[in-house]
């Protein structure tokens, strides 16, 4: 089976990541925290909910059947983690919240294989160091006694749990995820039940919300359409096609085109941020070379249970 596709879907996605972290710097100064987190999901629902009923997705059958599902990845991977994020942002500091959620990857591989007998390929355990590595020269920019001067605060922990929400957000999507419905569908319905919680929350504790500048819109725009719906979307794909922990080590890349985005935006990296770049090219690739063995009919099967496709009717 040709994995290339689903490979460039989730390296799009960690793009869009990547990408969130400058767009948030331009909306939160005008919208609050949890308006933010809200309208970001809230639109990126509404965004998705004309294309499945253009599919003619069979919406409210889904939800009866699958309700707890939906609500149980709404609040683990958008509520849980985005709240988080954005309060642990608050008081730690970029460096910090960047090595905190570099383990990811290992976080999701150790949970897939506690909760889903997800067994880590060889590939897997070479490229896990050799990306983190690459990601800490990044954050570090080359200078790893950096390290040595981070203080671990509040907005640590915070972080931790993030790391943690998301973690248990690619394991359980495995797991949960309907499999009668396509990826589309799944997203859509996911960002609402996040939405739901995230726009009820709003309402309770953010407050008033303020018409933002053109300026900020236009970023918001960006992130719903980019850093929300695609991210979730192809992100979702490559979890139910290619494992929890094998998609989970791509988030490395996150950081890697965080500091590209800067790069168009006129800061420059320095060489040594290039060559953790680089390293984590470098261990992402070990993951993606070509498996010569045949396709086993359960993997065909697997792969037919998560259609991609945006046929009308499926």
């Amino acid at each position: 089976m040709n994995l290339l596709p689903v490979y460039a879907m989730v390296i799009a996605a960690t793009f869009f990541g990547g990408a969130n972290f400058v767009l948030a710097g331009m909306i939160l100064p005008e919208i609050s925290t949890g308006w933010a987190a809200a309208l970001r999901f809230l639109l990126g629902a509404l965004f998705l909910l004309p294309i499945i009923l253009w599919q003619r997705a069979p919406i409210l059958s889904l939800i009866r059947r699958h309700w707890l599902a939906y609500l149980i990845l709404g609040g683990v991977g958008i509520t849980g983690f985005n709240l988080l994020f954005f309060d642990a942002m608050n008081t730690t500091s970029a460096d910090n919240a960047a090595l905190i959620m570099a383990t990811n990857p290992l976080l999701t591989t150790l949970l897939a294989a506690l909760i889903l007998r997800e067994q880590a390929t060889v590939r897997q355990l070479i490229a896990l160091p050799i990306a983190l590595f690459g990601v800490t020269i990044v954050i570090t920019e080359g200078d790893l006694r950096h390290l040595l001067s981070l203080k671990v605060v509040d907005g640590d922990w915070l972080m931790l749990g993030a790391d943690i929400a998301w973690a248990l957000y690619n394991v359980l999507s495995r797991r949960l995820m309907p499999k009668e419905s396509n990826a589309l569908v799944n997203t859509t319905l996911v960002m609402g039940a996040g939405a739901l919680i995230l726009t009820s929350g709003a309402f309770i504790h953010a407050g008033p919300i303020h018409m933002p500048s053109a300026e900020a819109a236009l970023a918001l725009a960006i992130m719903v359409i980019g850093g929300t719906v695609g991210f979730y979307l192809f992100w979702n794909i490559g979890i139910q096609r290619l494992g929890s922990g094998r998609t989970a080590i791509f988030m490395n890349l996150v950081p890697v085109f965080a500091m590209l985005t800067g790069i168009a935006l006129g800061t420059l990296p320095t060489m040594a941020q290039l060559v953790g770049g680089a390293i984590v090219l470098g261990g992402l690739s070990i993951t993606m070379i070509p498996n010569r063995k045949k396709e086993r009919p359960t993997e065909v099967a697997d792969r037919d249970r998560f259609p991609t496709e945006l046929e009308p009717g499926d």
